[in-house]
């Protein structure tokens, strides 16, 4: 902190006197930074800029693609079989007939208070016959459903209370079901180790009195092109048959006597999507731009009007990229198409509208025809947007490196004149802090001169 040497001879407010001296020599640097704002909010609308015209780029050339009108949808003529257009596929249709939905094994065993044997080991045979060995650590019911359960067996246990024995001592049965749905999660429960179930000598615990399978496991199916002599019969380990149709699932929850359709077609709205949403992307960037480009007017308290320029104003880059743009949207194409065929039209403020009810009637009338309009105008919106926003050499990307630069020089000239006028003050401060002690000098001397004159005259008084 520097030291106050306000009037401590002269009397004058100096920290005042050289704040102003500073400030007036300041105005240069005050200019700078005034148009180092400008610079950067210029920069960051150029920013905004070429991130949106990259954005563009990368729609266009989606739209672009000779299949992006290829956007199908599934239906089903029952509400017992739903369909769903998962990934790429193409249309047509097909009639099945639900024979069985998917179903898990279910069994449970006869009445019990505890397991009777000791240790309680239960051994689980699967589909494909591979044993799974279950060891409880005492004889209780409830220590078994855990074992069961902690195991890798595939089966889920539950105890569930079933009455009382002839002396009154409650009973329960454990319902033991398959975690997966089909055939293939069949399983069979025998009481006693897998060598004694391989040696025949384990009980089958679901066969025992008292114990049945309530539910037996079967795979879902579904009968294709029944009553022909290619008929033919599909199953699944669960109710979805996944693919049935490239790209389109079906789920069945019900079975049906009569043959359902399954009809894939094109989904209008989803293909009228890919138009509306290139177009909206052009209008939403001559939006910006005209914002960023519209002069303003504003009037102070005196009422002095002031008109600014947007950061746009005048840009010949920002002018000739919405030319182009404008041109790849609007030009007929090769063939002589006019975008307005398909639902793009130009309005006399120069954006763009689309009309999704002439575009569907197009693609309805020449899908063909309407996919090569929209993937030629498309192409060319792309090839003006990626030479503008390329990362590399875009025309808009070298213009913001370009003002990158300007603006960082001004934010270096900006410093230079901090030490520039730093050093200013420290040399008007070392001035007028050598001005007070030449004037406490002068005061000294003259002090003591006032002094000297006042002992001669008291000395000639004298004489």
């Amino acid at each position: 902190m520097a030291l106050g040497i306000d009037g401590l001879v002269s009397g004058l407010d100096t920290t005042s006197l050289i704040n102003s001296l500073i400030q007036a020599e300041a105005a240069p640097q005050t200019l700078l930074k005034s148009k180092a704002t400008a610079q950067q909010t210029y920069v960051s609308a150029l920013q905004t800029l070429n991130s949106s015209v990259a954005s563009l780029a990368t729609k266009a050339r989606d739209a672009a693609a000779t299949s992006s009108l290829d956007v199908y949808g599934a239906t089903s003529s029952s509400k017992a079989v739903t369909v769903s257009a998962t990934g790429a596929t193409s249309a047509g249709s097909i009639d099945v007939v639900v024979g069985a939905t998917a179903k898990g094994m279910v069994g449970v065993t006869a009445p019990l208070s505890a397991w009777p044997a000791d240790p309680p080991t239960l051994t689980f045979t699967s589909s494909t016959g591979a044993t799974t060995e279950v060891t409880a650590r005492s004889t209780s019911l409830d220590d078994l459903v855990a074992a069961v359960n902690a195991s890798t067996a595939g089966v889920r246990a539950v105890k569930i209370a079933s009455g009382t024995d002839a002396a009154g001592a409650p009973q329960y049965r454990l319902q033991l079901t398959a975690t997966s749905t089909g055939s293939a999660g069949a399983f069979t429960v025998h009481a006693g180790s897998a060598a004694q179930v391989s040696d025949g000598t384990a009980t089958d615990v679901l066969a025992a009195p008292g114990a049945a399978i309530t539910t037996t496991a079967r795979d879902a199916s579904l009968t294709l092109w029944a009553g022909t002599s290619a008929e033919q019969v599909v199953t699944s380990s669960t109710d979805t048959f996944t693919s049935l149709l490239p790209g389109v699932d079906v789920t069945v929850t019900a079975a049906s006597a009569d043959p359902v359709t399954i009809a894939v077609t094109r989904d209008a709205d989803k293909a009228s999507a890919v138009a509306s949403d290139l177009v909206k992307g052009v209008t939403d960037l001559f939006a910006y731009i005209g914002s960023r480009t519209a002069v303003t007017t504003t009037t102070n308290s005196t009422g002095v009007a002031t008109v600014r320029a947007g950061a746009f104003t005048g840009d010949a880059t920002v002018r000739d990229l919405q030319q182009r743009v404008t041109s790849a949207l609007s030009m007929p194409t090769a063939s002589g198409s006019s975008p307005s065929v398909i639902g793009i039209s130009i309005t006399r403020t120069g954006s763009f509208e689309f009309d999704p009810t002439a575009f569907t009637a197009a693609l309805e009338k020449d899908p063909v025809g309407t996919q090569a309009v929209l993937a030629e105008l498309a192409g060319r919106l792309a090839t003006v947007a990626e030479r503008a926003s390329d990362k590399y050499d875009g025309t808009l990307t070298q213009t913001v490196k370009g003002q990158q630069s300007v603006a960082t020089d001004l934010t270096k000239q900006i410093e230079n004149w901090d030490s520039r006028l730093a050093a200013r003050r420290a040399q008007l401060t070392k001035t007028y802090s050598a001005l007070e002690v030449q004037l406490s000098n002068l005061q000294s001397q003259s002090s003591w001169l006032s002094g000297q004159l006042s002992s001669l005259a008291a000395s000639s008084g004298t004489s």
